[in-house]
C-alpha cells in the first residue's frame, strides 16, 4: 500500500510528512511573499525609518495608486463585468490595506466570477490576521467553504483542514463530542478529491494523522478491549485470510482492485501532468481520459477528473457542456448538477445552451419560482453570439410556466397566467429588431396566441396577438398561415374567411403569392358554399394570371441577361467621368435655353403665369417620347419573340402626384383594383425629385379600366388624373397645354 501511495505521489509532488503536516496544523501556513499580512498597516517600519526622502517617495506612491483606484473604480462602475479590472483592483486594495473596501470588492467580484484558490486562501488569511476570536472563526471557515466550491483544489481544502484544527479549541483538545465536526470535513475533503490520483494522497495522510492524535487520547484499558474485539473478527474471518501479515482477504481483494485501477490510469495522468504539452493537446489528453472514466462506469471518479479539468481549463465551454451533460444524463438532477450549473453559467455567462439547462435543471428540482425567476433574469443580462440564444432562452422559461400551471398540483400564489404574458411581451420588444420577418417570431406568437386560448381563455387577446405581428410582418406568409390556421381550428369560418380577402391580393416572396391563392380555394371547397368558392374563383383566377404573367417576365428577362452577358458588361464597365460630361452638356444646354427663353417670356411675367414653362414643356414631352418609344419598342419585341409583355401594353399616364408619393403608395391605392404589374415614377434629371408622373402597367385592359375610373381620387391629398397611356397615338404640336392631351380623357385633365 505504501509503494502504491508512493507511486501516486510521484505523479505529481511529494506528500506532505506527517511532521510537516502537524506543522502546519498546529502553527499554520508560513507567510505568502509580497502579501499583506496585516491589510490594515501602512508597511512601513516607522516614521522616521526612511527619513525625508523616503517620506517623500511614499506621498508620490500614494498618489499614484489613489489615481489607479479611482481609475479602476470608474471602470468597474460602467463595466462590472470586466473581470481583469476586478482582480487588478483587489490587488492594489489589498496592497494599499483598505480592508473594508477590499471585503466589499472581493464580495463583488465573487457574486459575478468564481475566485481562484490563491485569491480564496489570501482572503481567508486576510481575515485571519485582523481578527482571531469565535465569531472572526466562523466568518472564516464560511469564505473557505464558499472557497473549495468554485474548484477543485486540494491545497485549498488542506488550509480549510489546517485552519479548523488550529482554530477550534474542541478539536485541539480532543475531548468533545464536537470532535466529529472535523471528522465531517475531512470526509467532505475526501469526497471532493479523495479519488484526485495526483494529489488525493494529501487528504487522507492528513486524515490518518488526526486520527492517530486522536488515538493517542484513548484509555489503553478501551485500547486493550478493541484488540480483543479485532481478534475475534479476524479469527472468524481466518478461514479467508491471506498469509499476507494476516491481513484479511477481502481487504486484499480491494488494495488488489485498486492498484489494478492505478495502473490502468497511470499513462494517462502522465499525459496531463505533462508541463511541455500545449494547451489545446492537453484539453485534449483530458478528454480522452474522462471517456475512460466515464466508460469504467464510476461516476465518482469521472466528476473528479471533470472537476480537475475545469480547474485547468475554467472558461471552456465545450468542457462544460460536456460535464453538464454527463450530470444530467448520472444524476437526474439533484444539489449535485445545480451547483454545477451555476457555476458553469459563472464562468461561461455568454452559453446561452447552459443557462437554458439550468432551468430545466431548476424546474427538474422542484426549484421556487423565486429561484427561477432570479437565474432567468441574471441570463438576460448576459451577452450570446446569437440571438436564437436569447429566443430558445425565453421559451423555455413560457415552457417551464406553461408546465407548472398545467400539470403541477399545488401551484405556488405567485404563480399566473400574467406571468406567461408578461414574458411573451418582454420577449417581443426584446427580439422584435432582430427577428423582424423570420420564422422565429412568427412561432413566438403563435404560441403566445395559443397559450391566449388555451390558459388565459381571451379570443380576443389571442386575435390581438396575431393582429400585431401582422402590423410587424405583414408581408410573411406563414404569419397569414398561422393566423387563418387559429380561426378555422376555432371553426370561425367567417373570420377565416375574412383574413383571406385580406392577404390574397398581398406580395409574398417565393411563391407565396400563388400559395395563399390556392389555399383559399381549399379553404372554400372543404368549408364554404357554392356561391362562396364562385366568389374565391372570381377573385383568386385574375390574381393567378397576373402571377403567371409575371414569372415568365421574369423569367424571360433573366434568359436576356443570360443570353447577353456582353452588354451588361460593357454598361458596368463604362466610365463615370462620361456620365459627369453628358450631365455638364445637359446642364450647359438648360442653361442656355433657359437664359433664351427668359429673354423671350420675361418682359411680361403676368401673361404668362399661366402658361407653362417652355423648357419644362420640352423636358415633359422628352419624357413622354421616351416612355411611348420604350412601349412601341416593347410590342415590336414581343412580336419577334425577343421578349414578353402584357397583352395591348395596358398602361395608365398618371399625372398630379404628390410629390412624397413613391411607389409602395400607387401599388397601395391601385390596390382594390389588382393586376398592378409594374410602376414608373417619373424624376427630374437634374434633382432626382419626382415630377409628379407616372406610368403604371396593368396585367389586363379589365384592370386598366378599372384603374381608369378612379381618375379623381385623392391620394395623399392629391386628387389624381389618371389616363391611357397610348404610345400609337400621333402627338400634337408640343407648344402651350396640348402636351398633355394625349393622356387624358374627357373627364380627366392635369391641374
Amino acid at each position: 500500500m505504501e509503494e502504491t501511495l508512493s507511486q501516486e505521489g510521484e505523479i505529481n509532488s511529494i506528500p506532505p510528512t506527517s511532521e510537516q503536516l502537524q506543522e502546519i496544523i498546529v502553527n499554520g501556513d508560513p507567510p505568502i511573499p509580497g502579501s499583506a499580512q496585516n491589510p490594515t498597516s501602512t508597511g512601513s517600519d516607522g516614521p522616521d525609518s526612511e527619513g525625508e526622502s523616503g517620506s517623500d517617495s511614499d506621498s508620490e506612491d500614494d498618489a499614484e495608486q489613489n489615481l489607479q483606484l479611482q481609475t479602476l473604480e470608474a471602470e468597474l462602475s460602467c463595466n462590472p463585468s470586466n473581470y481583469e479590472a476586478h482582480v487588478q483592483y483587489i490587488r492594489l486594495l489589498r496592497k494599499m490595506g483598505g480592508i473594508e473596501k477590499l471585503r466589499l470588492a472581493r464580495e463583488a467580484m465573487s457574486e459575478l466570477f468564481p475566485l481562484t484558490p490563491t485569491m480564496w486562501r489570501e482572503w481567508a488569511k486576510d481575515e485571519a490576521s485582523i481578527d482571531s476570536g469565535p465569531e472572526a472563526v466562523h466568518a472564516i471557515e464560511k469564505l473557505y467553504e464558499r472557497g473549495v466550491l468554485d474548484y477543485l483544489s486540494v491545497s485549498l481544502w488542506c488550509d480549510y483542514l489546517s485552519f479548523v484544527l488550529k482554530s477550534d479549541e474542541m478539536v485541539c483538545d480532543c475531548s468533545s463530542a464536537d470532535i466529529s465536526k472535523a471528522r465531517n470535513l475531512f470526509e467532505s475533503a475526501l469526497t471532493a478529491a479523495g479519488l484526485h490520483v495526483a494529489e488525493g494522497i494529501k487528504l487522507w495522510e492528513a486524515y490518518r494523522e488526526f486520527e492517530q492524535a486522536i488515538f493517542q487520547t484513548i484509555d489503553p484499558s478501551d485500547i486493550q478491549a478493541y484488540r480483543a474485539w479485532e481478534m475475534e473478527q479476524r479469527n472468524d474471518l481466518a478461514v479467508e485470510s491471506s498469509d499476507l501479515d494476516g491481513v484479511p482477504s477481502h481487504i486484499v481483494s480491494a488494495y488488489q482492485r485498486a492498484l489494478e485501477g492505478y495502473n490502468a490510469r497511470v499513462h494517462l495522468e502522465e499525459q496531463i501532468l505533462r508541463q511541455d504539452m500545449p494547451e489545446s493537446e492537453k484539453l485534449q489528453q483530458y478528454m480522452i481520459y474522462l471517456k475512460f472514466e466515464r466508460s469504467s462506469g464510476d461516476p465518482a471518479r469521472a466528476q473528479v477528473l471533470y472537476e480537475r479539468a475545469i480547474a485547468d481549463f475554467p472558461i471552456s465551454s465545450d468542457l462544460w457542456l460536456d460535464y453538464t451533460r454527463y450530470l444530467d444524463k448520472t444524476f437526474k438532477g439533484g444539489n449535485i448538477v445545480r451547483e454545477v450549473y451555476c457555476r458553469a453559467t459563472k464562468n461561461c455567462p455568454w452559453v446561452g445552451e447552459l443557462w437554458v439547462r439550468y432551468l430545466l435543471c431548476l424546474e427538474r428540482g422542484h426549484a421556487s419560482e423565486k429561484e427561477l425567476a432570479a437565474v432567468f433574469g441574471k441570463s438576460l443580462q448576459c451577452t450570446f453570439s446569437t440571438i436564437d440564444e436569447y429566443l430558445d432562452l425565453f421559451l423555455t422559461r413560457v415552457d417551464g410556466l406553461r408546465r407548472r400551471l398545467s400539470f403541477t398540483a399545488e401551484v405556488e400564489d405567485v404563480l399566473n397566467y400574467s406571468l406567461i404574458r408578461e414574458t411573451f411581451q418582454n420577449a417581443s420588444e426584446y427580439l422584435l429588431q432582430h427577428l423582424k420577418n423570420t420564422n422565429g417570431l412568427v412561432h413566438l406568437h403563435g404560441y403566445w396566441a395559443r397559450l391566449e386560448l388555451s390558459l388565459g381563455t381571451d379570443l380576443v387577446a389571442a386575435r390581438g396577438v396575431w393582429e400585431d405581428l401582422l402590423r410587424i410582418c405583414g408581408s410573411m406568409l406563414e404569419a397569414w398561415q398561422g393566423y387563418i390556421a387559429m380561426e378555422i381550428e376555432l371553426s370561425h369560418i367567417n373570420e377565416a374567411r375574412s383574413l383571406y380577402k385580406r392577404c390574397y391580393s398581398k406580395r409574398f416572396p417565393g411563391t407565396g403569392s400563388e400559395d395563399i391563392c390556392r389555399s383559399w380555394l381549399r379553404f372554400e371547397r372543404q368549408f364554404g358554399t357554392l356561391e362562396d368558392f364562385d366568389h374565391a374563383v372570381q377573385k383568386v383566377t385574375p390574381r393567378l394570371e397576373e402571377l403567371q404573367l409575371f414569372r415568365l417576365q421574369q423569367e424571360s428577362k433573366s434568359i436576356v441577361e443570360r443570353e447577353n452577358p456582353l452588354k451588361k458588361n460593357a454598361r458596368e464597365k463604362r466610365k463615370p467621368g462620361s456620365d459627369l460630361i453628358q450631365e455638364q452638356s445637359l446642364a450647359k444646354r438648360q442653361k442656355d435655353a433657359a437664359q433664351t427663353s427668359k429673354k423671350l417670356y420675361g418682359k411680361d411675367k403676368a401673361q404668362d403665369s399661366n402658361l407653362v414653362e417652355p423648357n419644362k414643356v420640352k423636358e415633359i414631352n422628352a419624357e413622354v417620347e421616351n416612355e411611348n418609344s420604350k412601349n412601341e419598342q416593347q410590342m415590336k419585341d414581343a412580336m419577334t419573340g425577343k421578349t414578353k409583355v402584357y397583352k395591348d401594353q395596358c398602361t395608365a399616364f398618371i399625372s398630379n402626384i404628390n410629390l412624397k408619393a413613391n411607389s409602395e403608395d400607387l401599388h397601395n391605392f391601385f390596390g382594390d383594383v389588382g393586376g398592378v404589374h409594374d410602376i414608373r415614377i417619373l424624376h427630374d434629371k437634374f434633382t432626382g425629385k419626382s415630377r409628379g408622373l407616372a406610368y403604371v402597367d396593368f396585367s389586363d385592359d379589365a384592370h386598366l379600366a378599372a384603374a381608369v375610373a378612379k381618375s379623381k381620387q385623392m391620394l395623399l391629398g392629391k386628387r389624381l388624373s389618371i389616363a391611357r397611356s397610348n404610345p400609337r397615338k400621333s402627338r400634337k404640336d408640343l407648344s402651350g397645354h396640348d402636351c398633355q392631351m394625349e393622356h387624358v380623357d374627357a373627364t380627366g385633365d392635369l391641374p
